[in-house]
């Protein structure tokens, strides 16, 4: 332990930020090795069963491509394209084109309903929507509603009115293109958050981002890379998750990583971590937990060669942890950190010791502590807000978020003290260095790997003609962790049933996304409210807890 401890305080001591001046992702993560023509990049399989494989030459020529697609379309440094697309190379390719472009990538979740994707393309002001034939036809209801829209390219069969095919486009188009010279601190991204009080916020993050992720990606993955690793996660490429934590640094270090398009199941998990030698994984906890519950013995089905598993979202727990531990053989390393400020909190087995239920400790480069209101830090022990600050050792933190997208109020309210940024998580630290999760300052939760606020939710349902009120929390559930669940006030003349739990499920799940669906709805005659007439969420959760309280005793 000791030895450990000396580790890991010589690796924090030691470690200083290298950020150049001059800096783009789309060269760092493919630009760099696209010379090796047989260094291969991705490799992809559907639900079908087609695959295929690309070097990290083909993804750049195609990358070059559509560049100059975009290019031609008016894409200038600094404009938004969005794209909404699930796991597939040409989700890829589009990042790193827009990237060498200057422009800024806007990545959508495939599974957001029109609501959802009217709101966040016009805030960001998209201009292109590059697309696929599921995510088209909820563009297409919206695209008159949204003036600053010119342009939809087409990835697949697609069809429709004033949609460009991405086939046909990038073979008219040359393969040649020189990036654009970015500075480290030019945005590259911007990736929408979850609402709690409000709408969705845009963070918009800077080209330098991916460094900043780097040394939690690292540990995380004890010294990645190794010989042989390839990486797998289901993730969605749409999220931070599927972004920073798997594709951009696994393409830093010219890695290989295999993109599957299809619904995940603890099966096809094992399956393809199997056919694929992958070595390397990003699973949530509850992915985890169905894989443990269905397959207890996986070494006795599979034949496995699995180095490392890196898990966030919410606690993976000691069963699992111990699961993983002696069925797989590897240790969970377990990663906090959110859109803004992400990866700065976790475990590396193979340097210092793993908690079951611990957050981890903070990633070398990063400044991370548990404050007050103000900004003050907190002695171990104390339960505190979980803060990171801006510098590091008297560096920029480069992980850092540049702001949220226009919306400087809430960018500064982020931010308290001498510059730490606020998560709205809370923990209390012990002596030696680890944090212990105990909860949310807000109303956000996590639910099967999700980032979820309940305003979004609430918005959707209130349009329902039968609901007067409402409001969203998340309840304990074994398999996912958290459920979404919502308490109902119907207009007079409405009555609750099971029809129209199920109208209104199907309503969030076809403007929203399935993730943010309540699992459960409860009608009730009124809601906790404050003098002021906001919902007390809080009220709402004590009592759901007391429910499960007293059926534990009911049971016994």
């Amino acid at each position: 332990m000791d030895n450990q401890a000396d580790t890991y305080a010589q690796l924090r001591a030691s470690f200083r930020w290298q950020v150049p001046e001059h800096f783009n992702i789309a060269v760092d993560v493919c630009g760099r090795w696209a010379g090796d023509r047989s260094r291969f990049a991705l490799y992809y399989e559907d639900e079908s069963g087609f695959t295929s494989a690309h070097t990290f030459w083909d993804i750049q020529r195609a990358a070059n491509r559509l560049s100059n697609v975009l290019a031609a379309l008016g894409t200038l440094a600094g404009d938004r394209v969005a794209i909404l697309l699930p796991q597939r190379p040409e989700t890829a390719i589009a990042h790193v084109a827009i990237y060498q472009m200057g422009a800024l990538s806007v990545p959508l979740s495939h599974l957001f309903g029109p609501d959802a994707l009217e709101y966040r393309l016009g805030d960001a002001g998209a201009h292109v929507a590059i697309v696929d034939r599921t995510t088209l036809p909820k563009v297409l209801e919206i695209r008159q509603r949204l003036p600053q829209l010119r342009h939809v390219l087409g990835v697949g069969a697609v069809h429709g009115d004033n949609v460009k095919c991405w086939a046909d486009v990038l073979e008219l188009a040359s393969p040649r293109y020189t990036p654009a010279l970015t500075r480290a601190d030019d945005p590259a991204m911007i990736v929408y958050t979850s609402g709690t009080t409000g709408r969705p916020k845009g963070a918009l993050m800077a080209q330098r981002t991916l460094l900043g992720n780097l040394s939690g990606f690292v540990c995380s993955h004890d010294s990645f890379p190794q010989a042989r690793d390839m990486f797998w996660s289901p993730a969605d490429w749409a999220w931070t998750g599927g972004l920073w934590d798997v594709l951009l640094p696994t393409w830093h270090f010219g890695m290989p990583l295999l993109a599957y398009q299809g619904r995940f199941g603890p099966d096809k998990a094992f399956a393809l971590i199997e056919k694929y030698g992958i070595r390397n994984t990003f699973l949530f906890p509850t992915a985890l937990k169905m894989m443990m519950k269905l397959v207890p013995e996986p070494k006795a089905k599979y034949d496995l060669d699995l180095r490392t598993i890196m898990s966030a979202g919410e606690p993976v727990g000691e069963a699992v942890f111990n699961w993983a531990r002696e069925k797989l053989g590897v240790t969970i390393n377990e990663m906090f950190g959110q859109t803004e400020m992400n990866y700065v909190v976790g475990n590396c087995a193979s340097r210092w010791p793993a908690k079951p239920g611990a957050m981890g400790r903070a990633y070398p480069g990063h400044r991370v502590a548990v404050v007050d209101e103000q900004g003050r830090v907190l002695p171990p022990g104390e339960l505190g807000e979980v803060a990171v600050h801006r510098q590091c050792q008297g560096e920029d933190d480069p992980v850092i978020m540049l702001a949220y997208w226009q919306n400087p109020e809430a960018t500064a309210a982020k931010f308290v003290g001498d510059g730490w940024g606020l998560t709205g998580d809370l923990a209390k630290l012990d002596d030696d260095g680890d944090l212990w999760y105990q909860g949310r300052v807000d109303d956000v939760f996590n639910s099967g790997g999700y980032r979820i606020g309940p305003s979004e939710i609430e918005n959707c349902l209130l349009k329902h003609p039968a609901v007067a009120n409402c409001a969203v929390i998340g309840v304990p559930d074994a398999v996912r962790g958290t459920l979404v669940k919502a308490f109902v006030v119907l207009q007079p003349g409405f009555a609750g049933s099971s029809a129209l739990v199920d109208e209104l499920q199907q309503q969030v799940s076809r403007d929203l996304a399935p993730y943010q669906t309540p699992k459960a709805i409860e009608f009730i005659d009124a809601l906790p409210m404050t003098t002021t007439g906001k919902v007390q969420r809080r009220l709402l959760r004590a009592r759901q807890e007391e429910r499960i309280v007293q059926a534990g005793k009911t049971m016994k």
